[in-house]
């Protein structure tokens, strides 16, 4: 599939010399494909690195991702594979900072956190989270502050939120 090149789309802004944000988001066992086609519109939206997809996870072409990605599966690098595990252990070898994107005991506040670049944020399954393999591969969890009674935000809601807080993590990086 032929991806289109990445440009920051704001002229002028802090962002245009930026290049791509280096992010990676490693989806595993999301059962919603309107959830996926969400990470895959943030992900265009934030010009992140690509999409992994593992487990049950639905990928492209499938009518319920195009639905809510818009077109952006077209322009995100994304693989599928049905164990994340190698593609954990790849991405940390490589120098990747794994962040599991959940609340647990020892989990850092999202803004408290000062992410090491390249990261690969990883999320779970909507009702039971990330499986605890998962969950053992990765060097920090991470948890978005909650206010209300619910203690939990939809999973691509809580993706676009840690998304655009590493953009502007890394925009105040590459500024200095």
């Amino acid at each position: 599939m032929e991806r289109l090149p990445f440009r920051a789309t704001q002229l002028g802004s802090p962002y245009e010399s930026m290049g791509r944000l280096p992010v990676a988001v490693l989806l595993d066992n999301v059962r919603s494909m309107y959830n996926v086609g969400a990470f895959f519109r943030t992900a265009d939206a934030a010009g992140i690195e690509r999409l992994l997809l593992t487990g049950i996870t639905a990928y492209p072409p499938k009518p319920g991702i195009r639905k809510t990605a818009l077109g952006a599966e077209e322009t995100v690098r994304w693989e599928h594979a049905r164990d994340p595990l190698p593609l954990l252990d790849t991405l940390a070898a490589s120098g990747y900072q794994i962040a599991a994107i959940e609340t647990s005991v020892h989990a850092v506040d999202l803004f408290d956190w000062v992410p090491t670049f390249p990261v690969c944020l990883v999320f779970g399954h909507e009702v039971d989270g990330i499986r605890a393999e998962v969950a053992a591969r990765c060097d920090t969890h991470i948890r978005i502050p909650m206010l209300g009674r619910k203690h939990s935000l939809n999973v691509a809601t809580a993706g676009g939120v840690v998304i655009f807080e590493l953009l502007r993590k890394y925009r105040d990086l590459a500024a200095r």
